[in-house]
């Protein structure tokens, strides 16, 4: 997701903390949802019948948890309101209290037993599906899911750590279109005013990755990436501008994140205006880009959320966080892939500049929250989810890693954790562990330093030469004042009286205070920390 602030589904080796306040159930996993859906011109109400494949793990299990928003005086009647709940043709009882569906299981379940549930209910979204008038007047339904607005809308165990295939089948009034994540399976004129539409999702995703456009659209089928539809959807008085726009990167952006990191997971990439986000969002196969998006002149603003988003497509939507607390792992990656992908297509100069903007961003925000940590605390309020910072310092943190490890190093990483949570769900702990491993290196204090703790880092030293010794001696001290504290390797460049650079030397800083000395055969004129700008830092050193 990108907002302009400024700018198999189960889970593999991860121990749920018992304070987590979400309560999840890892015994129990929903496989496929298929949302039967109703709406029309003449009311806001929606009409669903959604279907819920489930497989226990366990023995036992007496009830099956769902969110959805339950219709109360308090949301001024909306929300929905459940009618039946039905399995293998009987009925069943349930309570809907506190925004909960709890289905009462009639026996207990068995390992590995598969049984699928089917609810009935209907009612106005108060969130999470916007019903409104576009831009230029025209009715239109479009999902608003993130983070956990899904469950005002679709009975699903809203949370990213239970992934699950989805099909949408939307029935509405014939001049509407209906988009969707995954291929298009069914469309199909009811005669009495009305068309179906079948979208169907074979690959597991999060809840808040579903998602719902039904309005008038102009479609271009703009290229193929590996046999897979590179689609535009469009409001129609957008037709030109929006083709247009919408034609690149994408294809570029398919090609650069499967070479360096792995298989695009997705059936299609479609780019859709809509107005129900600010920025955009990183639906699965099908992003969401607001309205505003489309202006016809391919600008740098626009043409980055397009390469953000589809960055999500491995960081968020492929490779999961198990828990909000690790929504880094979704925003600061798609947000230095984003970077890494305009060094490959535009440019080392502008990536510096990207960078340069980044950690302008990142100085501001630590100025008025000092105390921020990248990694939450079993986050309770999903409105503290992400700041600009989650972007910004989470993807400093994967340059400042590339710095530590090496460039080929890194990829080597990214690509055997991609590789192993493909689909699936991950940590801040196992991406820790993938780097470990293709490095070789103890990465602990670098990731408990960087995210874990909040502050910035900060040098004050100095430097002199000594003309009978030749050797330039160096004081470098950690002097931020917030109680943090770090190891880093900094790279020192010495130039010549000619202003040329004539050695490097590389320096861990492991102590508050530390001093370095080094033989040369020349008289530096100056010494230059971090010249490759691989350091979230700010430093004051000069010659003494």
């Amino acid at each position: 997701m990108l907002l302009f602030i400024l700018t198999v589904s189960y889970y593999v080796g991860f121990a749920v903390p018992t304070s987590d306040p979400y309560p999840k159930n890892p015994n129990i996993d929903a496989l496929n949802y298929r949302f039967k859906i109703h709406v029309s011109d003449t009311s806001d109400e929606i009409r669903c019948v959604e279907t819920i494949d489930i497989q226990f793990l366990a023995e036992g299990i007496s009830s099956l948890r769902l969110d959805l928003v339950k219709a109360s005086e308090k949301l001024e009647g909306k929300g929905m309101q459940v009618n039946t709940v039905v399995s293998d043709g009987k009925e069943l009882s349930y309570t809907h209290e506190d925004d909960v569906l709890t289905i009462n299981l009639p026996t207990g379940s068995t390992v590995n037993q598969r049984t699928s549930y089917t609810v009935s209910y209907s009612g106005i979204p108060a969130s999470g599906l916007k019903i409104a008038n576009n831009k230029y007047g025209d009715r239109t339904f479009f999902s608003d899911n993130w983070p956990n607005k899904g469950r005002n809308w679709l009975a699903t165990i809203d949370h990213p750590y239970d992934k699950a295939m989805c099909e949408f089948i939307v029935t509405a009034p014939d001049h509407y279109q209906v988009v969707s994540n995954g291929l298009k399976v069914e469309e199909s004129n009811l005669g009495n005013g009305e068309r179906l539409t079948h979208w169907k999702q074979s690959v597991p995703i999060a809840t808040w990755l579903y998602v719902m456009g039904v309005a008038e659209f102009a479609v271009q089928y703009v290229d193929q990436f590996k046999g897979k539809s590179i689609e535009t959807w469009v409001y129609p008085q957008d037709r030109d501008a929006g083709f247009y726009d919408f034609a690149i990167p994408t294809k570029s952006a398919l090609a650069f994140y499967s070479d360096k990191i792995g298989p695009f997971s997705y059936e299609k990439l479609a780019n859709i205006q809509s107005n129900s986000v600010s920025g955009g969002m990183e639906a699965a196969s099908a992003i969401l880009y607001s309205e505003s998006s489309v202006v016809g002149d391919r600008n740098d603003r626009w043409r980055n959320v397009v390469i953000h988003e589809i960055a999500h497509q491995w960081f968020g939507n492929a490779v999961t966080e198990y828990d909000w607390d690790d929504v880094w792992l979704s925003e600061g990656f798609a947000t230095y892939f984003t970077l890494l992908f305009i060094e490959h297509q535009y440019g080392r100069d502008a990536f510096i500049k990207g960078l340069t903007s980044s950690k302008k961003t990142v100085d501001t925000f630590y100025s008025k929250n000092p105390d921020y940590t990248i990694v939450h605390d079993n986050l309770a309020n999903m409105e503290d989810v992400v700041t600009i910072q989650t972007y910004q310092k989470g993807s400093w943190i994967l340059h400042m890693l590339r710095g530590v490890v090496g460039t080929d190093v890194f990829w080597k990483g990214i690509q055997s954790y991609y590789k192993k949570y493909k689909d699936l769900n991950a940590s801040t702990d196992d991406f820790r562990v993938e780097m470990e491993a293709a490095s070789g290196t103890d990465l602990k204090s670098f990731f408990n330093q960087w995210l874990n703790q909040p502050g910035t880092l900060k040098y004050k030293g100095s430097w002199q030469f000594d003309k009978m010794k030749k050797e330039v001696s160096i004081q470098l001290n950690q002097a931020q004042t917030d109680g943090s504290f770090y190891k880093m390797p900094i790279e020192i460049v010495f130039y010549d009286a000619e202003n040329k650079q004539q050695l490097i030397k590389t320096v861990q800083v492991d102590a508050v205070s530390n001093s370095f000395k080094f033989k040369v055969s020349f008289e530096p004129k100056f010494l230059k920390l971090d010249p490759d700008f691989k350091v979230l830092m700010d430093a004051d050193f000069k010659r003494k």
